[in-house]
């Protein structure tokens, strides 16, 4: 491996997520070399690569990725932290000025954008990289390796809650839209549907229950299991004990009624998801398929109504 600084462009700056990549490139011990945001609220820098140069124009951004260019300073990465929605302009963007794309997920919303991507990849020759960090967490690997070395034949019984309240500004701002978000069950469940599928195999039969724009409950059929979830942007649906704490979130995954606790060791899984892209091993379109498209079966799906084999939480809807 090439221990040589890597040089970083950064699109989305000033977005809630662009933080833990600011961290993980000055972690990993790389250069920031520019970053995008049309919004200017960027101080954040101060602390991490105070002399890295900001754009509020992609089109300036573009220009100035030549002007390196031609200054002979290769771009080797293009972290990308921008709405959902661009996620694929901006991917193209990287791999047109020969750098990877490391991508927030969902890397995109629809699964043919992820088929498009795969045929600029291999006309580029340059990488696709997403951040599936709860993949990276001990308590997930500990989780997959049980379920792994369990009954070949078991079909497991699960029951996701995730709740993460938000206030009014959600709704206004680009994820409160569905056409730039997915909505909820994209924008926030993506993380579960992936994990999910990637302990319990491939998606077999997607119910939805409820779709809201603040929430939306369904049912999976994996290969391996039979999941209840439920996710939700309101408050009041958060448990008792939990609004007592003062706490505003709330996660939980029930595997044949014992709880699978992963609330602590969040902190560091960029920082790692970068480790394993620097060297070489990490997640790329193949690995981020199955969620993108369990996602979109679920965004164009009619709901039923509470029939069948929905999840507790509805009960009191």
């Amino acid at each position: 491996m090439d221990n040589k600084p890597k040089n970083f462009g950064l699109i989305g700056v000033a977005g809630f997520v662009a933080v833990r990549h600011l961290k993980a490139i000055k972690e990993t011990g790389n250069n920031l070399i520019a970053s995008l945001d049309p919004f200017d609220s960027v101080g954040i820098l101060d602390s991490y690569f105070p002399h890295s140069d900001f754009f509020v124009e992609f089109e300036r951004f573009d220009r100035h990725f030549d002007k390196l260019k031609r200054q002979g300073t290769k771009i080797d990465y293009v972290s990308i932290c921008s709405p959902n929605y661009l996620h694929d302009a901006h991917i193209r963007f990287a791999l047109r000025h020969k750098a990877d794309a490391i991508c927030e997920k969902p890397i995109v919303l629809n699964p043919w954008n992820v088929d498009d991507l795969q045929e600029i990849e291999n006309e580029t020759g340059r990488r696709i990289f997403t951040i599936l960090q709860l993949r990276l967490h001990p308590k997930i690997i500990e989780l997959r390796k049980r379920i792994q070395e369990g009954p070949a034949d078991k079909i497991y019984d699960i029951d996701l809650t995730y709740i993460t309240s938000r206030g009014n500004w959600y709704y206004i701002s680009w994820k409160g839209n569905i056409q730039k978000s997915g909505g909820v069950s994209t924008n926030i469940g993506i993380h579960f549907f992936d994990l999910l599928s990637w302990i319990f195999g491939d998606t077999r039969q997607v119910i939805v229950h409820v779709s809201r724009p603040d929430k939306a409950a369904g049912f999976l059929e994996l290969e391996k299991a039979r999941i209840r979830w439920f996710l939700s942007l309101d408050y009041n649906d958060l448990p008792a004990p939990v609004k007592e704490a003062k706490h505003r979130t709330f996660r939980s995954i029930v595997v044949d009624g014992e709880e699978v606790e992963f609330s602590e060791g969040f902190t560091d899984l960029h920082t790692l998801s970068y480790k394993e892209i620097l060297a070489g091993n990490g997640f790329g379109l193949n690995d981020a398929r199955p969620s993108i498209n369990t996602a979109y079966i679920i965004r164009n799906s009619t709901p039923v109504g509470l029939t069948g084999n929905y999840h507790p939480m509805l009960k009191s809807q």
